[in-house]
């Protein structure tokens, strides 16, 4: 596979103009405000989780999300670990789900307290999801891209990266966790919600000790959408196709969730990676939001030779490094 995007060196520079609605803090302060006080009463329930793990203490958490609604994950953490541990909050991929428990616990294997959060509505193309998005939407193409994509207040990413925001605040409150040191990472649209977690986290909860994205989606929409080849930023042209004089409302309200505009926001010491085959997400979307983080405190790693695996394990070693660095 060839390269799919602008030479490296380009892409290092690379800041295109995304479209940033003035209301954005406000808009993201009143969602997170909103579900506080709809989940308000509700507590986080651990349970233990039905495992053949043992090495491992596993638990299946449930806790409030978007307007108080129940959203799973798991908890992972070394088994008989006293004392608090450092927490990695982790994100998944497109329309994946949280699967089996014990299945992803790489970072407790490590000695973190691993949590992995369920993407609402989604878990029927890889690894089974449990939990439902019971919040309708207009027409849209099949997929999560245009889901309520007339109105920033209806789309579905409102309702994903307000869940990922109210899961760190059930972390921080979880026995054996360090509230102070928490990290966020996810690959591919799970990559995606941890840069906007994190910008929304630090902003209405505390600090993080890193932000980990892998070959980041959901950044710099508008022109994702012109160069990509395939799912999932082909839904975005699908539906311009029908909706032909829709482009301006498509634009705008795809700006509330763009990872370049979240980016922006975040501080914590932050490592991305890329690959520079990717014929799912572009390069230059990913190095749009690494290039706008406000972090001073950054790297990112570059895979010349992959496509949408990226690194794989050997980029979670670094990831696992990186971390370590940040926790001395």
């Amino acid at each position: 596979m060839p390269l799919t995007d602008l030479p490296l060196d380009q892409l290092r520079t690379y800041r295109p103009e995304v479209r940033h609605p003035d209301d954005f803090d406000a808009f993201w302060a009143q969602t997170v405000a909103d579900a506080r006080t709809a989940g308000a009463g509700t507590d986080a329930v651990l349970t233990p989780a039905e495992t053949p793990v043992t090495a491992l203490d596993v638990q299946d958490l449930t806790f409030p999300g978007f307007a108080g609604d129940p959203v799973r994950a798991w908890v992972s953490r070394p088994a008989g670990a006293t004392g608090n541990l450092p927490a990695v909050v982790e994100f998944l991929g497109y329309n994946g789900g949280r699967s089996r428990p014990g299945e992803r616990v790489a970072w407790a294997l490590a000695g973190y307290v691993h949590v992995v959060m369920d993407t609402r509505g989604q878990g029927s193309g890889w690894g089974g999801g449990d939990t439902p998005d019971p919040h309708g939407s207009g027409p849209h193409v099949a997929g999560w891209m245009t889901s309520g994509i007339d109105s920033p207040a209806d789309h579905h990413y409102r309702r994903v990266f307000t869940d990922a925001v109210r899961l760190v605040e059930a972390v921080r409150d979880l026995p054996g966790v360090d509230a102070e040191r928490i990290a966020l990472t996810g690959g591919s649209q799970g990559g995606g919600i941890a840069i906007a977690a994190a910008a929304l986290v630090e902003a209405h909860v505390g600090p993080l000790v890193a932000v980990l994205p892998d070959v980041a989606f959901l950044c710099d929409w508008e022109h994702g959408a012109d160069v990509a080849v395939s799912d999932p930023y082909q839904e975005l042209v699908r539906y311009l196709a029908v909706h032909r004089d829709a482009a301006d409302t498509v634009w705008d309200t795809a700006a509330y969730f763009d990872g370049v505009n979240h980016a922006a926001r975040i501080t914590a010491p932050s490592l991305f990676s890329v690959a520079l085959m990717d014929d799912v997400v572009p390069p230059r979307t990913t190095f749009a939001a690494y290039n706008a983080l406000g972090s001073t405190d950054k790297h990112i790693e570059v895979y010349p030779y992959n496509g949408h695996e990226g690194g794989g394990y050997r980029h979670w070693e670094r990831q696992a490094a990186f971390l370590a660095e940040r926790l001395r």
